[in-house]
C-alpha cells in the first residue's frame, strides 16, 4: 500500500473494527477520559447494579501504550487479517461468529473465580492467534529473531514469553482454551464424526447481510467454477482430513 490510509481501508471489516476499538479505548485511557475500572469485568457490578456494558467493554482494553500493547495490536493486524482474508474469505458471518462464540466462552470461564480476569481483550487476541496457528500449522515463524518455530507452537511460545516477562498467565490461557474449543467443535469433531456441533446462527448472517459487512459469500455456481485452494494453505472447513494428525 502507498499510504497508511490505503492500508487501513484494505483491512477486512471485523479485524479492522476490533483493532480500531482497542486502539480507541487505549487512547481515551491515555487522555485521562476513561478509567479502566469503569469498563472492567466485575460480575458483582454486572448483576447487582446492572452495569451490563462491562460484559462487552472489557474486550476492548488491551492496556496502556506499551510494547505489550503494540504486540497485541500487531497480532490482530497480522493473524486476524490473515484469517479473515484467507480461511474466512467471503465468510464474514463465520468470522464474526468465531469472535462472538469466543467472547461468550471466555465470559463463562471467567465467571469461575480461578479463571477470573478483569479484561479479556488479550484473551480474545490469543484466541485469534490460536485459531490462526491451527489453520496455518506449518508456517515458519521467526520469534523476535531468536528462534524459528512452526506456527502450530506459536501460542504456547507467546504464553511462555509472557510468563517470563511477568505478564499474567490467565488471559493467555483463557484465549487458548476458547480457541481450542471453537476449533474442536467446528473442525476436529466434524472431521472425526461427520457431525457439526457448532454452526453460525442465522441472526449473525442476517446482521452481516443487513449492514453489508464484508464481501458477499460466493454462490454455489461461482464456488464450483473456481479452483479450490491447495490444502497446504490451511483452508477452513473444506477438505481438512489431514488435520486429524494435529
Amino acid at each position: 500500500m502507498s499510504s497508511p490510509g490505503e492500508y487501513y481501508q484494505s483491512l477486512p471489516p471485523i479485524s479492522k473494527a476490533y483493532g480500531t476499538l482497542c486502539l480507541l479505548f487505549t487512547v481515551v485511557y491515555q487522555l485521562g477520559i476513561l478509567e479502566p475500572v469503569h469498563v472492567a469485568l466485575i460480575y458483582k457490578l454486572v448483576f447487582y447494579r446492572f452495569q451490563v456494558w462491562r460484559l462487552f467493554t472489557n474486550f476492548f482494553f488491551l492496556g496502556k501504550f506499551s510494547i505489550n500493547f503494540g504486540i497485541r495490536l500487531l497480532m490482530i493486524a497480522r493473524y486476524g487479517v490473515q484469517l479473515e482474508k484467507g480461511p474466512f474469505d467471503r465468510r464474514t458471518a463465520d468470522f464474526m461468529w468465531m469472535m462472538i462464540f469466543g467472547a461468550f466462552s471466555m465470559l463463562l470461564l471467567s465467571a469461575i473465580p480461578i479463571f477470573w480476569t478483569p479484561f479479556l481483550g488479550v484473551s480474545l487476541v490469543f484466541m485469534i492467534l490460536y485459531v490462526w496457528s491451527r489453520e496455518f500449522p506449518n508456517a515458519q515463524i521467526n520469534l523476535y529473531g531468536l528462534v524459528t518455530l512452526k506456527a502450530f507452537y506459536l501460542p504456547w511460545a507467546m504464553l511462555a514469553l509472557d510468563v517470563i516477562f511477568g505478564s499474567p498467565l490467565m488471559p493467555d490461557l483463557l484465549g487458548i482454551l476458547a480457541g481450542h474449543l471453537y476449533y474442536f467443535l467446528t473442525v476436529l469433531h466434524p472431521l472425526a464424526t461427520g457431525k457439526t456441533l457448532l454452526k453460525t446462527p442465522r441472526w449473525v448472517h442476517k446482521i452481516v447481510a443487513r449492514w453489508r459487512i464484508g464481501a458477499p459469500a460466493p454462490t454455489s455456481r461461482s464456488t464450483s467454477t473456481q479452483p479450490q485452494p491447495e490444502r497446504s494453505t490451511g483452508v477452513a472447513f473444506t477438505g481438512r482430513s489431514y488435520r486429524l494428525a494435529d
